[in-house]
């Protein structure tokens, strides 16, 4: 079952807060109690939240949201984070994009670019990017995950350990605020991990929904981040704590 909008919004409260109420979702969305009931029925059914009299909590964070619904989640946003990181990556480059919908944005923008090498464990971005003659994909190996297209386990870990790119491009389901990137995956993450390791530049693309999520498993630190794309200004600690590391924040505006 896809989510809608609201009941995205709604997982992204209940995971950023630790509880959300029915009445108080009723009145920041405009619709009937009636409504938000069935909402949460629908996240406890598709074991996201537990209902709790009155409201619901997130079911331990093991669980990011269904793939078409983060695709459409924030659009607009993420193409714009798309053009301004897209626009950051000079031709005659070699790069990392991993799995997520932030990362197929900039691909789309980078139809129009000369001579890149583009190695990837995102399937949809090998598609995007294909209509593009002047790039090479090559396609890290693994084990599909049919959810969204992603390829990850040992063997994707391996190929990405055989290159050392210019430039990874990552996303993360979570960025809470300490700076830590976040993901609900073990296998997702290794993958995110030596891509990270194996860049001379790493790119973050987020937008800014992201932000005060929490996720169980830790990817790295906006440390380890050079620049940060994202449509909105961090809260003011996180934003001073990215500062002291040397980590630029680029905002996106929309078009």
């Amino acid at each position: 079952m896809a989510l809608s909008l609201r009941q995205s919004e709604i997982l992204d409260l209940a995971r950023s807060d630790g509880r959300v109420l029915v009445e108080a979702l009723a009145e920041r969305f405009g619709v009937t109690l009636q409504t938000i009931r069935r909402d949460l029925s629908d996240l406890a059914e598709m074991g996201l939240v537990d209902r709790l009299h009155g409201g619901a909590v997130p079911r331990s964070g093991v669980s990011n949201i269904g793939y078409e619904a983060r695709r459409d989640w924030q659009a607009a946003a993420k193409a714009a984070i798309g053009r301004a990181c897209a626009a950051a990556i000079p031709d005659n480059s070699s790069l990392f994009l991993n799995i997520g919908t932030s990362t197929e944005a900039v691909a789309r923008e980078l139809l129009n670019h000369r001579n890149l090498t583009v190695v990837t464990n995102n399937l949809n971005v090998a598609n995007i990017l294909v209509a593009n003659d002047s790039c090479e994909v090559i396609v890290a190996g693994g084990v599909l995950r049919r959810s969204d297209g992603g390829l990850v386990g040992d063997l994707t870990t391996q190929l990405i350990e055989q290159f050392k790119v210019d430039h990874a491009i990552i996303g993360a389901s979570a960025l809470d605020l300490e700076g830590d990137l976040l993901d609900y995956d073990l296998q997702e993450v290794r993958v995110s991990k030596a891509i990270i390791r194996q860049s001379r530049q790493v790119f973050l693309v987020t937008d800014a929904s992201k932000i005060g999520r929490r996720a169980p498993v830790r990817i790295a630190s906006l440390g380890d981040v050079d620049r940060v794309f994202t449509d909105l200004a961090f809260p003011r600690p996180l934003a001073e704590k990215c500062a002291g590391w040397g980590t630029e924040v680029a905002l996106c505006p929309l078009a």
